[in-house]
């Protein structure tokens, strides 16, 4: 369960920012968007929050800080080599941050058990990481890691109550990964529960999507396609049935003019993979079904039937969902469809919860969300993002209408369109 993510010195974002789900005062659809969560001395957290802002105000480098920071705990240690550059960038537009390191945080429930882990880094290396947990509910700070720029090497500080091979850790823990990583890798089984958070719980996507594979593999078989099939057709798509048929990836079928060298790139990627070809199913006025590419579907049924599959198992698993540009060829009903499924006990039995940016405005006034559920991005004079929620400005409960408030500049967050005249040459 998320709680609350922070970051410093990432791209557009100089400094520090926070995104907090922790439920703020007031009992407006309080039952519906927010939930208890079963742990020692918690807090009431919330089903969603949504990201308003103009383009290039930052709300999608908040989304890729959070994307950033799940990447770096699942790969620093695999995938990255001696010497590899750690994908970070600081806020350039300034001489001072260009040159400091970007800082992550995330407090996240695992298990029952509260953590607060975060860490700081540059391109080149980690120069601080931390780990404190609530196990009942009193912090217990795991483990800390330093580089001293003096002596050039790290400083660890361990816990008694953090178990196993500690030193063995220690010394196997490169500039350029992560101590909570490298650990996990080598079978600390107490520090399994951080790094699966970040593994198998928090779910980011992009503006694409994740493409229609997930959904298309939950319909061979026939229980889940069901699920998917209920799912289109509550959402008011004229789908009858899903076919899917596979093949393998066969070389010969690559066109005689692709170049030698994009040729060998494609086998070097899709060998060993298969084909999908999916077809949608439409019912006639006679009763007749006709088979439809998918690739001739349009945008929206395209994206929202990618969007199925990847849903009901967040649904069902009570996974972290990071949308960025949710509306993107949607119908802003189909959006409100989205959201709510998170925001009702049925659809939603296991607390799962939804951060998403959009500029899909007509949901603010639709019952949709709470107050301390909407947030708002937007850049200084410095070029630098500033993320703040709808709560600052303590609109009145019932009697405020949120979509004109913020159109009308109430809130900020909003473009500054200047006149533009064409001249004749």
């Amino acid at each position: 369960m998320f709680i609350e993510f922070t970051v410093k010195n990432y791209r557009s974002i100089k400094e520090e920012q926070v995104l907090s789900m922790v439920k703020a005062k007031g009992n407006e659809l309080e039952k519906s968007n927010s939930f208890l969560p079963d742990v020692s001395s918690s807090v009431s957290l919330l089903r969603s929050s949504v990201i308003y802002g103009p383009n290039a105000a930052g709300k999608s480098n908040v989304i890729r800080a959070l994307m950033e920071m799940e990447y770096i705990v699942r790969h620093s240690a695999s995938k990255n080599q001696e010497g590899d550059l750690i994908s970070v960038t600081p806020f350039l537009f300034d001489e001072t941050t260009s040159k400091e390191p970007t800082e992550f945080e995330m407090v996240f429930i695992s298990e029952g058990i509260r953590y607060q882990y975060g860490f700081s880094a540059t391109k080149t290396r980690v120069i601080e990481e931390w780990l404190i947990a609530y196990p009942k509910g009193r912090p217990q700070r795991w483990f800390s890691r330093a580089f001293n720029n003096e002596t050039a090497a790290y400083e660890y500080k361990f816990s008694d109550y953090l178990l196993g091979q500690k030193s063995v850790w220690q010394n196997s823990t490169r500039s350029n990964a992560l101590l909570l990583s490298t650990a996990v890798q080598l079978n600390s089984d107490q520090l399994k529960p951080v790094f699966n958070w970040f593994k198998e719980q928090l779910r980011p996507t992009n503006i694409d999507g994740w493409g229609p594979s997930f959904t298309a593999s939950m319909c061979e078989e026939s229980s889940t396609k069901k699920e998917i099939l209920k799912f289109l057709k509550a959402a008011d798509f004229d789908i009858h049935d899903i076919k899917i048929e596979t093949e393998k990836f066969d070389p010969n079928s690559l066109p005689d003019e692709f170049p030698d060298d994009v040729k060998e790139k494609i086998i070097k990627e899709m060998k060993g993979k298969e084909l999908i070809d999916i077809k949608t199913l439409h019912k006639t006025a006679t009763g007749n079904l006709v088979p439809l590419d998918f690739e001739d579907e349009s945008d929206g049924t395209k994206k929202f039937f990618s969007f199925a599959g990847p849903w009901i198992d967040i649904l069902k698993n009570g996974y972290v969902l990071i949308v960025d540009e949710l509306h993107d060829s949607l119908h802003p009903k189909m959006v409100k469809y989205l959201v709510e499924l998170f925001h009702n006990e049925k659809t939603n039995p296991k607390n799962a919860q939804l951060i998403f940016t959009t500029h899909e405005t007509s949901i603010l006034n639709q019952e949709v969300f709470r107050r301390d559920q909407v947030w708002f991005c937007e850049k200084d004079s410095s070029q630098a993002t500033t993320l703040y929620p709808l709560s600052d400005f303590s609109p009145r409960k019932d009697k405020e209408n949120i979509e004109l408030g913020y159109l009308s500049g109430r809130y900020g967050a909003l473009p500054f369109i200047r006149p533009f005249n064409i001249k004749e040459a």
